[in-house]
């Protein structure tokens, strides 16, 4: 069996760089981290990884990507849902940084629509994605 490396790929910045290198999230802000002063009612998709797994023997990182997304409306909220998800679903067989390349996207749920609790005004969708990268 092959150990995992020290470090895995740091996902959720491959992951945002994927999405705001596409024109049809323009205008909305894509991070880890809620910016300063956000309410839950801007355009918004925050990108966490949630767990996955590491398949020593073919060197693959199998993260779970969870999608945060925030809109002015509830249906502009859906609508920017769908657009992270295509974009993250149009990386299979690309690479992703300098090291990574995806073999498969897999939808593991959503868009599902989730209140927030944190932020009273806020329309949220949650997707979550399933990534398989060979770490090279």
């Amino acid at each position: 069996m092959t150990t995992p490396p020290s470090a895995f790929p740091d996902v959720e910045k491959l992951v945002v760089d994927v999405l705001k290198a596409d024109p049809a999230l323009a205008g909305a802000t894509i991070a880890v981290n809620a910016p300063a002063g956000f309410d839950g009612t801007q355009s918004a998709v925050l990108v966490n990884r949630r767990g996955g797994a590491w398949i020593g023997d073919q060197h693959v990182d199998m993260p779970l990507i969870e999608f945060e997304v925030y809109g002015p409306s509830k249906t502009a909220a859906h609508v920017l849902a769908n657009g992270a998800r295509r974009a993250l679903l149009a990386t299979i067989g690309k690479q992703l940084g300098a090291n990574n390349v995806v073999h498969d996207v897999e939808e593991q749920d959503g868009p599902r629509w989730l209140p927030d609790y944190l932020y009273r005004g806020a329309n949220r969708y949650l997707c979550v994605i399933r990534l398989s990268l060979t770490v090279f």
